[in-house]
């Protein structure tokens, strides 16, 4: 499972840093999805909301490229996926394999650094004596 979990890390790493660049430097020219998804990122765009998500994809992919602290990476990229995964099961489907790829190397990533998350699993909360 370490084979798995390096080769999820580095190519999710990779993804995420390419994906974030060219969210600065649009290096890979994309053109503009059409109908609601193009409103919606129209909307992200003009906001500039979208280099935030950005800075986080670049930030947390540096960090998993280097393996230093991984589980904050994982932490930085849960929400960032999940909007992924919801933005095109809801507008644009086209783009949900690659979704669902990167949401399986994070999912891999995650099972290798599970015990950094064991405190936010407990049912309750032990009050300190």
């Amino acid at each position: 499972m370490k084979t798995a979990s390096l080769i999820a890390r580095y190519l999710a790493g990779a993804i995420f840093l390419i994906v974030g660049l060219n969210g600065f430097l649009n290096f890979i020219p994309m053109p503009p999805p059409g109908g609601i998804a193009g409103q919606f990122m129209g909307a992200l765009y003009a906001s500039h909301y979208l280099w935030v998500i950005f800075a986080f994809q670049v930030i947390a992919a540096v960090l998993l490229l280097i393996n230093r602290y991984v589980p904050l990476a994982v932490a930085m990229l849960a929400p960032v996926i999940a909007n992924i995964l919801s933005f095109h099961a809801f507008m644009a489907p086209s783009g949900l394999p690659l979704a669902f790829f990167v949401a399986a190397l994070w999912a891999v990533i995650f099972v290798d650094v599970r015990p950094a998350f064991t405190g936010l699993f407990q049912a309750r909360l032990q009050p300190r004596a």
